[in-house]
This record gives C-alpha cells, sequence and structure tokens, in this order.
C-alpha cells in the first residue's frame, strides 16, 4: 500500500463527467493523491495498478455490474477497502453489498467533503466495519456520515456544533449520535467516543 500522504484511489464509475469530477474534487482535498479510473469492470481489472488504498465503485455499470463485480475487485485488490458509491440506496442493496465485501456505502447525494472524508477515512483503515459472520446477516456498522460524526464528537463538539460543521438538521445529527452510542453499547457520548478510541477508530 501507498504511505497515507500519498492515497491512490480508483474510481469505478461509466459515467466520465462524473469521474472526472470526483478525481478533481479529491486531487483538490487531497493534493498528494493519485487517482486513476476505469469505465467498467472489465476494464479495472485489466488495470496495471497493483497497489491501491481505496476502490471507488458504482452499482450501475455496463457488463458487469458493481454487484456483480465486487468479489472479482475484492480478489483483485484483497487488501484494498472497496467503498461503494451509488444513486441507490436501499437497505437491500447495502446489505448485498456489504455482504459481498464492499468497506462501507455512499450515496452520491452526499456533498464533496463526505466522500473525501470516507476516502480518508477507508485509506486509513478506519471504518467502523467488522466482517460478516458466515451466512449470517452483516453485522451493524457505522456509515460514512456517522464516522464523520464521531470524529468530531472525539473533538468534543456539541451536537448543535456537529449540525453547522456538516451543515445537518439537529434531529439529524441526535439520530446520529444515538445511532453511534447504539453501535458501541453505550451510555453516553464520552463512553461512545473512549470505546472509539480503545477499538482503534478515532485518535
Amino acid at each position: 500500500m501507498s504511505t497515507a500522504s500519498t492515497p491512490r484511489v480508483f474510481i469505478i464509475d461509466d459515467h466520465a463527467l462524473f469521474r472526472a469530477g470526483l478525481s478533481l474534487v479529491i486531487c483538490a482535498a487531497m493534493p498528494s493523491s493519485l487517482v486513476f479510473e476505469a469505465a467498467a469492470i472489465e476494464e479495472a481489472l485489466r488495470s496495471p495498478h497493483e497497489e491501491l488504498d481505496v476502490v471507488l465503485l458504482d452499482l450501475q455499470l455496463k457488463g458487469l455490474n458493481g454487484l456483480e463485480g465486487l468479489s472479482l475487485i475484492k480478489k483483485r485488490w484483497p487488501r484494498t477497502p472497496v467503498l461503494v458509491l451509488s444513486s441507490q440506496d436501499e437497505l437491500q442493496v447495502q446489505r448485498v453489498a456489504l455482504e459481498r465485501g464492499a468497506a462501507g456505502f455512499i450515496s452520491k447525494a452526499e456533498p464533496p467533503q463526505s466522500i473525501v472524508h470516507a476516502i480518508q477515512l477507508a485509506a486509513q483503515g478506519r471504518l467502523a466495519c467488522p466482517a460478516l459472520s458466515s451466512g449470517a446477516s452483516p453485522l451493524p456498522r457505522l456509515t460514512a456520515r456517522q464516522c464523520e460524526v464521531l470524529d468530531l464528537m472525539n473533538l468534543g463538539l456539541s451536537n448543535k456544533q456537529i449540525a453547522q460543521k456538516l451543515a445537518l438538521s439537529d434531529n439529524t445529527v441526535r439520530r446520529h449520535v444515538q445511532d453511534i452510542l447504539e453501535f458501541f453499547n453505550a451510555s453516553s457520548r464520552t463512553e461512545a467516543v473512549f470505546a472509539a478510541r480503545d477499538k482503534g477508530l478515532i485518535g
């Protein structure tokens, strides 16, 4: 893998304009990053790049779709987290993606800074995504947005401050915080942050 200061990101999406725009966003946020692109699973698998830090995979692709090709991507780059980046955000679609090895699921409706933050978390191995139990439903895991909220909780920000920082409503932040508390089986924000630190999810 490359060093954390030079993340290698591979975008697999059949919309050239979206790939170009996302590449610009990533390079602007992480100037030292290296961004590679492919329009299809088959093209991605022919890539000469052996060392990657994050793969961003769209689900609606020509030829093999993202769900069908996810296991092939994981076989090609077994140590690289794959973030599914899609306009499809149904729970069943997310479940299947996670069962097939995705490290996280991001809606294309998320603002660019949220997508970049999820990439950074994945590159650092900090997505709270425990392995799936064989043949069972996916274990609970934090979403990319919840990871953002957790990071800001760790900085001591209040719900209101987090809402302002992420451009979310107070109720949305309150719900994310409650989900985080349940994820860590914690009774308070402090306890949840301590548990996250103990697991190495935050510094």
